[in-house]
């Protein structure tokens, strides 16, 4: 099971998995960076936090500019960031995306029921 999840999660976020951005415990790297592991984190309590409350599309897209803007500084200059801000801006932007997600989903499925609804 491990090493499925070692083998994939890289995959499915498209992390590069640099070992000096990303994090340990006890002595073994997480599989995917420090960013990438705030973005899995941010999806999985924007999945659970859904049933109680969704942020609207301009609160979503908000959330997700401090990592697009931590992320082109980083690679357009010579600031580099640390683990706790990577993780900080993934996990916004990872609760943001995943919340746009969920609103887009249920306005598709809204819109084609409501259009079921017309041809009855």
């Amino acid at each position: 099971m491990q090493e499925k999840i070692y083998k994939w999660l890289p995959i499915i976020f498209g992390c590069h998995t640099r070992a000096d951005r990303s994090f340990f415990y006890k002595g073994k790297k997480f599989p995917i960076c420090a960013r990438c592991t705030g973005e899995l984190i941010g999806i999985i309590f924007s999945l659970l936090s859904s049933f109680i409350y969704i942020p609207s599309v301009k609160l979503s897209l908000i959330l997700m500019i401090p990592m697009i803007i931590d992320g082109f500084t980083q690679s357009l200059t010579k600031y580099e960031s640390n683990n706790i801000l990577r993780v900080i801006t993934g996990f916004l932007f990872g609760y943001g995306i995943f919340s746009l997600f969920i609103i887009f989903t249920v306005i598709t499925f809204k819109y084609g029921y409501n259009l079921g609804l017309q041809y009855r």
